[in-house]
């Protein structure tokens, strides 16, 4: 109803020059026809509003609202999976974390048992080739004096030989032996 009045207000505040215009026939409001259409024009503006204000417009807004409520419903899924997925994110860092350090244990575990396998092998290795040693050494030894004791005898008969084939006589014995075992002595090899 306000809107009709204000329609109507505005027609009777029309300034009567408008309406003696002469350059305008849309305003010669003496004109009948004139005066009906800007009527016409009223009541169906004033229709058209009633039809939008009351029935098409709270369509429209129910529209609206029903859209902002499936948004904001699907915006709160979203943030939601979102969450869960950040959940989800840290889980799987944490478990490749501790599986890492895991792996890292298992790996340092391997190579400590490893370095122990190898340290035994290796101290039974050495051992092993110790007592190889000590026996080759007391066989050396017992070769070396074997060879020293039988040395002398091949100087001093090597010697009488030479002696004999050099001078053609036959040399004194214990004299030979004695030379032989001064040279050995002074070489240390008694």
């Amino acid at each position: 109803m306000t809107v009709i009045r204000l329609v109507a207000a505005a027609l009777l505040l029309l300034p009567t020059a408008a309406i003696a215009a002469e350059g305008m026939p849309q305003l010669d409001f003496a004109n009948k026809l004139t005066t009906a259409q800007v009527v016409w024009g009223a009541i169906i503006f004033v229709v058209l509003y009633l039809l939008l204000s009351r029935w098409a417009l709270p369509q429209v807004g129910a529209v609206l609202a029903t859209r902002e409520a499936t948004i904001s419903a699907d915006l709160d899924t979203a943030r939601a999976a979102k969450a869960k997925a950040d959940a989800a994110i840290v889980d799987l860092t944490d478990a490749t974390q501790r599986a890492r350090a895991e792996a890292q244990a298992s790996i340092a575990n391997a190579i400590d048992q490893a370095k122990q396998a190898a340290a035994a092998q290796s101290a039974t290795a050495n051992a092993k080739l110790e007592a190889q040693i000590t026996a080759a050494e007391q066989s050396i030894g017992a070769a070396r004096t074997a060879a020293m004791g039988a040395l002398r005898e091949v100087a001093t008969d090597t010697a009488n030989t030479v002696i004999n084939r050099l001078t053609g006589l036959t040399p004194n014995s214990a004299r030979v032996d004695s030379a032989v075992g001064a040279l050995l002595a002074a070489r240390g090899q008694t």
